[in-house]
């Protein structure tokens, strides 16, 4: 319409207007516009949307596909985590049973070489204990007769004489009060 106005106040004298303005173009123009038209919505309709439609289609399905995939994979992931996990506290399991039997075994001998090295010790004691008696008792034999041989040096410079019975009575009875 406006288009129709503008051709119809051209200037007197001036040329003339735009041959697609002039009104008796208007006609063919709307007649190739529906052809036109027609045209290409029966292309777009027939050929161009159903073949973007399929693409589309089989996008989605793919895309589908490809989810319900990778969802399979995921249950595969974390079903073999959960086995390596169960097998991990397994083997834990089996390395702290080893290890307290290890333990166990080694307590054992060292509590046998233990008994061992104590009953040894206490054999030695014993026959040590029996020799320091042995010795001690040889020693205070040895100091019994020192102290009378010693007694007798001493108070024969006093220029006194004593039997040695009467000697080994009086250091008996100094070595009971010692």
């Amino acid at each position: 319409m406006i288009l129709a106005f503008l051709a119809e106040t051209a200037v007197p004298g001036a040329e003339a207007a735009f041959p697609p303005f002039e009104t008796w173009h208007m006609p063919s123009q709307l007649f190739w516009l529906a052809v036109l038209f027609t045209a290409l919505y029966l292309a777009l309709s027939r050929y161009i949307l159903p073949k973007m439609s399929d693409t589309i289609e089989k996008r989605a399905n793919r895309v589908a596909s490809d989810l319900d995939e990778a969802a399979r994979l995921n249950n595969q992931a974390t079903e073999a985590q959960k086995a390596l996990e169960l097998r991990l506290a397994q083997a834990r399991a089996k390395a702290r049973d080893t290890a307290e039997k290890a333990r166990e075994k080694t307590e054992a001998e060292l509590a046998s070489e233990t008994a061992r090295v104590d009953a040894d010790l206490a054999k030695k004691l014993e026959t040590a204990d029996a020799r320091i008696s042995k010795l001690r008792a040889d020693a205070m034999t040895n100091v019994e007769q020192i102290a009378v041989d010693t007694a007798d040096a001493m108070i024969a410079r006093f220029g006194v004489r004593a039997s040695p019975a009467d000697l080994r009575k009086a250091v008996s009875a100094a070595l009971e009060q010692a």
